[in-house]
């Protein structure tokens, strides 16, 4: 398949194809006839990306409709009307696609709240009897579903496709693993950068400017960045953008969490804290407890592991410590989507799996203190392989 020489860093048609064939498999053992899927975003969004190799960005509804025995369907931004056959499969842009159709829907506009739907209909009007897999129900909007459940297609046969794709796309081929090594290299570089040009007098929101501008050189497209500076001894949890104003003063704390994708779309993420001046002994003491706690995370994510048993046994391993419970995630996949399965906590039915790429980032906070690091893992045959290069450390800058 050719590609367009405009797509930054476009993944190879041949694993394009491995995907594809995979689900395909998946599909004929589950008797499933067709997935449609649609996200609208690039931070948990990517289901359409791993489809098609093009992602939904925003907020504009992108949808695939992808049969077991040909060629995909595309419906996106676009005038009414649009309705257009690929006849070789692709146009160096969209692999894998046959049709490609448009709707100008937007999601802050009721009314258009069908209209998507009415096109994926007509892609799938081929299963009116069949059995349609929905991939993404949890961002699958609620017009778009009944739209085609009990207007389209009422004796279609609806099923829930999402275990399918999930156990497919979490255990990650060479390429894909070559290109979070690459997304892990580029944080290295932002931290690195971060830290040897943060100084007195600069916003918070200043400092993750720097963070952007290296990944921007590195062909990043998308990045959720969360910072916070205090001083020692005031917990300080990062924030988000929109609570990044504060002026940093000589002898502070600052935290950013770089969690952005890197060339190619694949997320990592790589979080750190750093002193301008030097760490107080609490924040030392803290600390080391937290990369306690992810050394004995690490030491339960082997190949076949229960997620759920992991996430109960890290839970164990914080309150022998008199540490707070994890509420939230403390481990999870990555991917296309910032945050994908398995997660590592009591609701997860997956199991760990040899070539998963993970985030792991143990965190809790005191009423002095936020204590944590965050960095991603491979897991191999012996167990996980710290991805990034960046030192495990406090940085004292003083």
């Amino acid at each position: 398949m050719t590609i367009n020489e405009r797509i930054n860093s476009p993944i190879s048609a041949a694993e394009l194809e491995r995907r594809w064939a995979a689900v395909r498999a998946a599909m004929k053992e589950q008797g499933i006839d067709v997935l449609v899927m649609q996200n609208n975003n690039d931070f948990m969004g990517g289901y359409v990306k791993y489809f098609s190799d093009i992602p939904a960005t925003n907020g504009y509804p992108l949808t695939v409709v992808f049969p077991r025995d040909e060629l995909m369907t595309m419906i996106g931004q676009g005038p009414f009307g649009l309705d257009q056959t690929l006849p070789d499969g692709t146009d160096g842009l969209r692999r894998g696609v046959k049709r490609v159709m448009s709707s100008p829907s937007f999601t802050p506009v009721g009314y258009t709240s069908e209209y998507d739907a009415e096109l994926a209909a007509k892609a799938l009007a081929p299963f009116a009897r069949g059995t349609i897999g929905l991939v993404g129900v949890s961002q699958l909007p609620w017009a778009f579903v009944e739209h085609l459940r009990h207007v389209a297609l009422p004796k279609a046969n609806f099923v829930v496709a999402d275990d399918l794709v999930d156990e497919i796309r979490a255990i990650k081929s060479e390429e894909e693993i070559a290109g979070f090594r690459k997304s892990c290299a580029m944080q290295d570089a932002m931290m690195k950068e971060v830290f040897s040009k943060i100084r007195p007098g600069l916003r918070d929101q200043e400092v993750v400017a720097i963070a952007r501008s290296v990944a921007a050189s590195w062909g990043s497209e998308q990045g959720w960045y969360m910072a916070a500076s205090a001083p020692i001894g005031v917990s300080a949890p990062m924030l988000p953008p929109h609570q990044q104003n504060r002026e940093i003063r000589e002898g502070d704390q600052f935290c950013i969490l770089l969690e952005n994708s890197g060339p190619g779309g694949f997320y990592t993420e790589l979080g750190r804290t750093c002193i301008l001046g030097k760490a107080n002994q609490e924040m030392k003491d803290e600390f080391a407890i937290v990369l306690e706690a992810r050394r004995f995370a690490l030491s339960l994510l082997k190949d076949g592991a229960s997620c759920k048993a992991v996430g109960e046994e890290y839970n164990a391993f914080m309150r022998k410590h008199g540490k707070p419970e994890e509420k939230r995630v403390f481990c999870h996949s990555q991917g296309y989507d910032m945050v994908e399965r398995p997660l590592m906590r009591h609701d997860e039915t997956m199991t760990v799996r040899r070539n998963m790429v993970l985030a792991c980032h143990p965190t809790y906070v005191t009423e002095r203190t936020y204590s944590w690091i965050c960095d991603n893992v491979l897991i191999g045959g012996n167990g996980p392989e710290r991805m990034h290069a960046f030192p495990e450390t406090i940085a004292e800058l003083g």
